[in-house]
């Protein structure tokens, strides 16, 4: 089944989400993130379905934000129209995949950077091929603060997140094994196998109970702050859109921070 820009996959009680735009890296159009959405949002209504894995044709997991399309069409916005934008489909649209009642996996290979970061990590679980790359260089392509929700101390700790946050720099799979942002290494060729068995295994278990399970670690790391964090770093990261330096970087057009990013 295909949905514009989202492939489902229903394999028993697994159900796979294609973002599916690989010749532009799965650059997360306006399309792209309503259609994702919309797929949760069925998934989490469709009884058939225990697990959900997200995952991206291709050579690679998500470039992150469609910076060109972006520049075509959302320059001019005010700052209000910015923040509407950007809270329904960056926020709330992130927070839906946390929310999410059921079980998500991550299958990552290649680039996952920016919001493609952020959105992989939204999820449980990831599963990383061995060429998969990290990154949020936005601090220092755009000037803005990070990207819109913070979940990187959280899934990295606050000194490794500073770092990878301050030099922009990526880091590879065995890095983020080490350092317990991902669940498993795997070979590329065997990352949809591997994933998938791991998705099949969790299924198994009855899915009320699965269900529980999340909400209590969830709440766990709620209690702890994360949700206030967020929810206040997007108010930051709107902010960060106001700073000359992003000024510059919009002039400049913001589809060379792309470009500028790849050379970083």
């Amino acid at each position: 089944m295909i949905d514009r820009n989202v492939v489902l996959e229903q394999r028993g009680a697994v159900l796979w989400l294609w973002l599916a735009r690989p010749e532009q890296r799965n650059a997360q159009s306006r399309q792209l993130l309503d259609d994702l959405d919309a797929a949760f949002l069925a998934a989490i209504a469709d009884d058939s379905v225990k697990v959900i894995v997200l995952a991206g044709q291709g050579d690679h997991f998500s470039a992150g934000h469609d910076l060109k399309e972006a520049q075509e069409s959302r320059a001019g916005f005010t700052v209000e129209e910015r923040y509407a934008y950007e809270e329904r489909r960056y926020y709330d649209y992130a927070m839906r995949i946390l929310d999410c009642p059921k079980p998500t996996i991550a299958a990552v290979q290649g680039a996952c950077i920016a919001a493609g970061f952020m959105v992989a990590n939204m999820c449980d679980l990831i599963v990383a091929s061995e060429d998969a790359v990290f990154a949020d260089p936005v601090g220092r392509t755009l000037g803005a603060a990070a990207v819109e929700v913070l979940i990187h101390p959280w899934v990295l700790g606050a000194r490794r997140a500073k770092e990878i946050l301050f030099t922009g720099e990526r880091f590879g799979a065995a890095d983020a094994l080490a350092w317990g942002m991902v669940n498993r290494v795997v070979p590329r060729a065997d990352l949809e196998r591997e994933t998938d068995a791991l998705a099949q295994r969790i299924a198994e278990a009855p899915g009320f109970a699965l269900k529980l399970m999340k909400r209590s670690i969830n709440r766990s790391v709620d209690i702890q702050g994360l949700r206030s964090a967020l929810g206040a770093h997007f108010d930051t990261h709107q902010l960060s859109h106001v700073s000359e330096a992003f000024k510059e970087a919009k002039q400049a057009g913001l589809a060379k921070a792309i470009v500028k990013g790849k050379a970083s």
